[in-house]
This record gives structure tokens, C-alpha cells and sequence, in this order.
């Protein structure tokens, strides 16, 4: 039996880079090579493109070779470059390992769709909607979701510290993994709080603090053939979340406890699950996502963000979702490289 040939890229330019190559591990540990021959795309941190052996911890430092995604659908694969000459290598299908900034904004679904190699996850529209918090919240509200209430701040614009009721989040407004977000809780260190905020997107969001608990859960899916794992829920001692900033993330988080399935009752888990569903719809998502909300002690269920290639780590969210709901990786990597092939009309 011929195998697929899957093209994982991973690692990447943002911040999430070394998120992105854990991820692949975790990847490359449960992925089934008698079904796939993989190709593995490392990205450095400047933007080099290696083709490699695997993502290991040391994969920049081992036999790779120069390696370029073409955007001729002619080639439909990568051009491998060696000594002057280069060597192309047909795909049938690219998994994006990657997170954060050219990674989950639309920017290789764009490449991925010139190249018309089928990829997993959302495509150009829904990457880049679901990137910028602020548009996401516009839509979902639109659509008829609760959101929380919200400023943009542009580049050359400043706030009046006076018109906001305290405390509030001050975050980019296109970026990942609690990346330069700050909590305030005085008018005084609002300006500061901002300036943090761009060093990662020049565009900044400033939201209400919401009071209720962190609750996510997993999507997998297209259109209304939808899957979803077992709700989490996040409990903090103090601060808010940082996921991906502990300096030992495996060994677990100094302020947080991530709790799947959700301590909560069944009937509450199941809007959780079909809020989750509608948000994950009206962003026109695919693929798959990880949607973030707050849920109130009222029961009202309130969009914070979504990841549209959220982590695969040891200790990401995502698969612990599914893995509680029945679905381990390998399963989830398998129905999003069908979803790739068959769900997709290009």
C-alpha cells in the first residue's frame, strides 16, 4: 500500500516557536509511518526553510537541507535545493505545525493555497479572523455570541485611562499564548500595560475583566459534522493564565489548575460544548480549533479567543480535550489529514 506523503511543518518566526517544535514531537511520537512517509519542514527563527529528519530538540544542528514550499501547482510539493541543483518532492497533503504569527493568521494557508496541496486546519479567511481578537469579536457577536466589551487601540492612538472601568486586559490584538498581556488594575499602569502590548502587535486590544472561570473546549470538524472533546476548566490561585510561559510548562503552572473533563454539570458542559460549536461556525473555522470562554456564575457563556492550530504538546489543552472525550492524537491527526483530503473543495 502506498503511503500518503505528508508534508509537517513546524517551528516558525513568532514567539510560539518552540511551543511549535514540541508540538511536532508529540506529533512524530503517535504518527502512524506505515500510513504516512513524512516530510518534516522545520522553520528556524529567522525564516530559513530545513528540510529535516524530525523535529528533535537539536533538528537545526542535523542533517537538513534547504527546502522551499512552491506556490506552482505544477510541483505541488517542495523544492529541495542542494549544491546549485534542486529536487522537487510531490505532497499529498501538509499538517502546519505552527502557532501564533505566520502560522495560525492566514499567512501559509495563503501559500498553502497557491501551492493547492490540501492542508489541515482553517483556511485563509477564518485564520486570519480568528487572529485578530478584535474581528472575532465583532463576528461572533454579530452571530449572536456574548463577548466581552472591548477598545482597539491603533498605533498612533492613545486611551484615556479615565473612561475605563478597572481592572482591565490589556493584550495585542493579533497574537498568542498570553504573549504580552497584562492585568490592570489602576489607571496608572494602563499606558505602560499598552506599550508591552506592542511590542508584539502594534494593534492592541483593551477588554473588561470578566468574573467567571476559563472554560475551553476541543472542535474537530467541518461544516455541521462536528466533533467536540470534553470541556476543561481553569481554576487560578492568583493572576490569570499564561499558558507556554512557565519556565517548566511539563512540570505544570505555578497559578493554574487545568481540570478535563470540566467539575461542572453535565447540562452546563453541553452549552459549553454547543457555544463552542456556534462560535467555531460563524468564524468559519475548519479543520480544527481550541475556543476559549468565560463562564459566568449566571451560566452565560462568553467567547475569549480561538486557536485555530492551538498546541499539541505533553501539557496542551487541545488533546487532553479529545483524549477525555475518546478521540488520543494519533485519531485526531488521521480525521484532520481525511478532513484535508476530503472536506475541502479548491
Amino acid at each position: 500500500m502506498n503511503r500518503l506523503r505528508i508534508g509537517i511543518m513546524f517551528g516558525g518566526c513568532s514567539e510560539e516557536h518552540p511551543v511549535s517544535v514540541k508540538s511536532a514531537q508529540e506529533v512524530a511520537k503517535v504518527l502512524d509511518t506505515e500510513k504516512y512517509e513524512p516530510f518534516w519542514i522545520g522553520i528556524t527563527r529567522t525564516g530559513a526553510w530545513k528540510l529535516c529528519d524530525g523535529p528533535g530538540a537539536d533538528w537545526e544542528d542535523g542533517p537538513c537541507r534547504p527546502a522551499m514550499l512552491s506556490p506552482d501547482r505544477s510541483v505541488r510539493g517542495l523544492l529541495v535545493l542542494e549544491r546549485g541543483r534542486h529536487e522537487t518532492i510531490g505532497l499529498d497533503v501538509v499538517l502546519p505545525v505552527l502557532h501564533g504569527k505566520l502560522g495560525e493568521d492566514g499567512a501559509i494557508q495563503g501559500l498553502l493555497e497557491l501551492s493547492g496541496i490540501p492542508y489541515a486546519g482553517c483556511d485563509v479567511q477564518s485564520s486570519a479572523l480568528c487572529m485578530d481578537k478584535s474581528l472575532a469579536y465583532i463576528v461572533a457577536g454579530s452571530a449572536g455570541t456574548a463577548t466581552p466589551k472591548f477598545w482597539t487601540v491603533t498605533p498612533n492612538e492613545d486611551v484615556d485611562p479615565d473612561q475605563l472601568t478597572y481592572p482591565v486586559f490589556v493584550k495585542p490584538a493579533r497574537s498568542g499564548s498570553s504573549f504580552g498581556v497584562s492585568k490592570v488594575s489602576r489607571k496608572e499602569d494602563l499606558r505602560g500595560a499598552v506599550e508591552v502590548a506592542r511590542r508584539f502587535d502594534l494593534k492592541v486590544l483593551i477588554e473588561e475583566a470578566v468574573a467567571g472561570s476559563e472554560v475551553g473546549c476541543a472542535v474537530l470538524g467541518n461544516d455541521a459534522d462536528l466533533t467536540v472533546g470534553e470541556p476543561d476548566q481553569i481554576r487560578l490561585s492568583h493572576g490569570f493564565f499564561k499558558i507556554h510561559q512557565e519556565e517548566d510548562p511539563e512540570s505544570g503552572s505555578e497559578n493554574s489548575t487545568v481540570t478535563v473533563p470540566a467539575d461542572l454539570p453535565v447540562e452546563t458542559r453541553l452549552v459549553v460544548q454547543r457555544t463552542a460549536k456556534a462560535i467555531y461556525a460563524a468564524l468559519g473555522c475548519r479543520g480544527l480549533a481550541r475556543v476559549d470562554m468565560f463562564l459566568k456564575d449566571d451560566g452565560t457563556v462568553i467567547l475569549n479567543e480561538v486557536n485555530t492550530f492551538p498546541g499539541l504538546t505533553s501539557y496542551s489543552r487541545y488533546p487532553r480535550m479529545m483524549a477525555a472525550a475518546g478521540l488520543p492524537l494519533a485519531e485526531v491527526i488521521d480525521q484532520l489529514v481525511s478532513l484535508a483530503l476530503t472536506g475541502k473543495a479548491r
